[in-house]
């Protein structure tokens, strides 16, 4: 699989609860992972929000999912997830985790454009909007 470079840019701040959304107090990502975990996708080891990554003028498109299915992770939200593995390499260091796709066709809002991937990492201290980020999608 090749590395593709990319760029972190900054996200609506609604994965993470950073935002002024106050729907989802802790992020959207913290409401999801005990449902996630009761379909045996355990997302412990990863930040609760995801690291978006610009990977212009490429649109990934996911593929050798880990995980593909339903989640009904709010009472007026379900939503059709992707999960699919990746290597990230940022500051030298490769970070293991996961392209994570809540489908266009199935979510609301906060949409991002189609160059753009959302990732579950662990945290990665000093990373931010202009950091240069390789990226490589793995066989599930």
């Amino acid at each position: 699989m090749d590395w593709i470079n990319g760029t972190v840019i900054a996200g609506h701040g609604v994965a993470s609860g950073r935002s002024y959304d106050s729907r989802y107090p802790g992020g959207t990502i913290r409401a999801q992972k005990p449902y996630f975990l009761a379909r045996g996708v355990d997302l412990s080891a990863y930040f609760d929000g995801t690291l978006n990554v610009d990977l212009a003028p490429h649109v990934p498109a996911p593929k050798h999912c880990l995980f593909q299915g339903r989640i009904k992770w709010h009472p007026d939200i379900e939503e059709l997830f992707m999960l699919a593995p990746i290597e990230a390499e940022v500051c030298g260091k490769i970070y293991a985790g996961l392209s994570y796709y809540p489908h266009p066709e199935t979510k609301k809002e906060h949409f991002q454009p189609a160059t753009v991937v959302e990732l579950l990492l662990p945290w990665i201290e000093g990373v931010g909007a202009g950091s240069p980020v390789k990226l490589r999608f793995l066989q599930a």
